[in-house]
């Protein structure tokens, strides 16, 4: 048996200002997943920056090459359906397989 351990990313860094650099610091440091929020907003990051998870994961899925990527948690009230899905094939594509969607009820935020 062997452990596997995850990581969570918050979606509050702009891309070019260390957002990259966090999910490929991910990938350098063996984690296995790393995860980010698929939420409107979260705690003390309601006033700043909270970047969508789907385009997120799918910058991070074209500067890594085996860090599995997640959401914490999707939720299918803020989206169509179909929409959800075909950005979801899109970065399942990209990635080459190794999305993880987390998914549940959602909330409307802190």
């Amino acid at each position: 048996m062997s452990l596997r351990l995850s990581t969570v990313i918050l979606p509050v860094r702009p891309w070019h200002e260390g957002g990259r650099a966090q999910w490929e610091r991910a990938e350098r440091l063996g984690f296995h997943t790393a995860y980010t929020y698929d939420h409107l907003t979260w705690r003390t990051f309601r006033d700043g920056p909270w970047y969508a998870a789907v385009p997120t994961l799918t910058a991070a899925a074209a500067v890594t090459d085996r860090l599995r990527l997640g959401t914490l948690v999707t939720s299918p009230n803020f989206r169509h359906p179909v929409t959800l899905a075909k950005d979801l094939m899109t970065l399942d594509d990209m990635s080459r397989g190794r999305i993880t969607l987390g998914i549940g009820a959602g909330g409307n935020g802190f």
